[in-house]
């Protein structure tokens, strides 16, 4: 059975360093829409931002920007509240690695992206073709709703 959704916004941004930030409050104003702590929302930002971010710089890089668009998806269920990334990038050779705590393709980079959104999140599912893309679904279980 389909989970009945509750309310949903589609975002299309530019990959751009300055569009994370963007994200990352979209992501946090969508939260609060709902009874969440504020740890919570904090968790949310942080992972909603270490998505974008990795499709910014490892998905698209330098390459072409003005035309390189990432999607995020928010969607509330009654249960669940998701969030899904998607590039059209470069893509992720190995998924396995990519997820180990400290690897980055960048040497610059801490390599820790997807170690907070595991983290942060209830459930983490990436998927990733060569010159295709990646898409990153998070989704955080909510309390059940308690009638008084």
């Amino acid at each position: 059975m389909e989970a009945k959704i509750k309310n949903q916004i589609k975002l299309s941004i530019l990959s751009l360093n300055e569009n994370v930030g963007f994200a990352r409050a979209a992501a946090a104003a969508f939260a609060a829409q709902i009874d969440l702590t504020l740890t919570d929302i904090d968790e949310i930002k942080v992972a909603v931002s270490e998505a974008v971010s990795n499709a910014v710089i490892h998905g698209y890089g330098e390459d072409n920007q003005e035309h390189n668009y990432i999607e995020l998806t928010m969607i509330l269920y009654l249960d669940k509240i998701e969030f899904t990334v998607i590039d059209y990038g470069r893509g992720i050779a190995n998924i396995e690695e990519a997820r180990q705590p400290s690897f980055s393709s960048d040497p610059e980079r801490m390599g820790l992206g997807f170690v907070f959104m595991e983290s942060f999140m209830d459930e983490l599912e990436v998927k990733s073709e060569l010159k295709q893309g990646t898409t990153v679904r998070m989704a955080k279980t909510l309390a059940p709703v308690t009638e008084h």
